[in-house]
């Protein structure tokens, strides 16, 4: 923690702001690479293990699989923030990721599944990372602002998002010209995109947001022996990180589940790597893309509001899903924009919920350990949606999908009648 000593200098404890602002433009550079990086394994994952094992029953294995190596990822990079500072924990987290994305690819050229499994997992880590950038976003955020602050880092990922899937096609033109399988396309983008966001994290996040955030604490609590309060945004205790953790839990498995199997899904059915990534695209965009209101929205409005608004938004999104037609293109779209919709309802406000209860001292490492049960619950989506959809059928996965998303009702209630 050698870099830590410049951050407490009395201009900057006094006013913040201008180092918030730097820094949000930094995460805001570097989540628009990394948007791009995450297109790979949600786009063509599934498609590139079935074609390798020629089972639809394992096509969700891949969706497992980087989302098992992002829980790990995401205990690693929670743990190196901690210790460290946001800024190295970042860009290691992306540098692993693409480390994964040329692991996929060898495989690929190599016909060898074991090896795409083990590149798989690896690249999972850049996802993790996506998501763990939402924290250094709060970091210095005064607490009626926070989730406003969680929702600029993530619209910045909706760019990289929604233009890495529509490139599935071209990048698989440009694979094959090298020599690499047409599947494997975008793990060449995706790895690009991942090395690229951890240079610009290295090299410019500073001065860093987790350890200016401890200084300005400590200077705060050398000042006064008042501690703030963040009554009416969130919960107390132990009581709000596990509702913010279920939350997000449960956001997470539902999504994941749903998205994994529509490309296998739209395949089954005569459509393309080009409609399917349409519909992929769509989906990332209503991930990210409405973050800025959502924050407004749990700023303005509450925590619970908001969070049990997004079990009600899955429900929608499961329900339409399975009505929709095979061959229809635009109501799969549809479905799974609302899927995006409300795992980003209930992404944005199980964050504020979380960071308003954590102290800054631990914050790095439990957020780190919430998103591991996030990572746990899309990698469980991922394994069991393939295997389901082999047994039943998508319409039942989507069906399951959306019921599921309706426990964080209670469970908001009961958090809110204690309160």
């Amino acid at each position: 923690m050698t870099n830590a000593a410049p951050v407490a200098t009395p201009a900057l404890i006094s006013d913040p702001g201008p180092a918030q602002r730097r820094i949000l433009r930094v995460l805001v550079a570097s989540q628009i690479l990394s948007g791009a990086g995450l297109a790979a394994g949600v786009t063509v994952g599934a498609l590139l293990a079935q074609d390798m094992l020629g089972s639809t029953g394992l096509a969700g294995l891949p969706s497992a699989l980087f989302t098992a190596g992002s829980a790990l990822a995401a205990v690693a990079v929670g743990r190196i923030s901690q210790a460290h500072g946001r800024r190295p924990g970042l860009a290691t987290g992306y540098l692993t990721g693409a480390i994964g994305s040329a692991g996929v690819i060898t495989a690929a050229v190599l016909d060898n599944p074991a090896l795409l499994f083990i590149g798989l997992f690896v690249y999972g880590a850049g996802t993790a990372t996506n998501l763990q950038a939402r924290y250094a976003g709060a970091d210095l955020a005064p607490v009626g602002h926070r989730a406003r602050a969680v929702s600029t880092v993530l619209v910045a990922t909706t760019l990289g998002g929604v233009a890495g899937p529509n490139l599935a096609a071209p990048a698989g033109t440009f694979a094959e010209h090298l020599g690499i399988p047409h599947l494997a396309g975008l793990f060449v983008i995706s790895g690009a995109a991942y090395a690229l966001a951890a240079i610009v994290l290295a090299l410019w996040l500073r001065p860093d947001p987790l350890l200016m955030a401890r200084a300005l604490t400590e200077a705060e609590e050398a000042a006064t022996t008042a501690t703030t309060s963040d009554a009416g945004h969130g919960t107390d205790g132990r009581g709000g990180v596990v509702l913010g953790a279920l939350v997000m839990v449960l956001t997470q498995l539902v999504m994941v589940a749903i998205m994994t199997m529509t490309p296998v899904h739209m395949h089954d059915h005569g459509h393309g790597t080009a409609a399917s990534g349409l519909v992929i695209a769509i989906h990332i965009g209503a991930m990210y893309l409405p973050s800025p209101l959502t924050g407004w929205l749990v700023d303005r409005y509450g925590r619970m509001k908001i969070a049990a608004s997004s079990g009600i938004t899955l429900l929608a999104a499961g329900i339409l899903a399975a009505l929709a037609p095979g061959d229809s293109v635009a109501l799969l779209a549809l479905a799974l924009a609302l899927l995006g919709l409300g795992w980003n309802l209930g992404l944005v406000s199980g964050t504020a919920i979380i960071t308003d209860t954590v102290p800054v001292a631990t914050r790095a490492k439990t957020q780190g350990l919430v998103d591991v049960s996030i990572a746990i619950a899309g990698a469980t989506g991922g394994m069991t949606s393939g295997i389901m959809v082999a047994a039943t059928s998508y319409p039942t996965l989507a069906l399951t999908g959306g019921a599921l998303s309706l426990a964080l009702l209670p469970a908001v209630a009961a958090t809110a009648y204690r309160r």
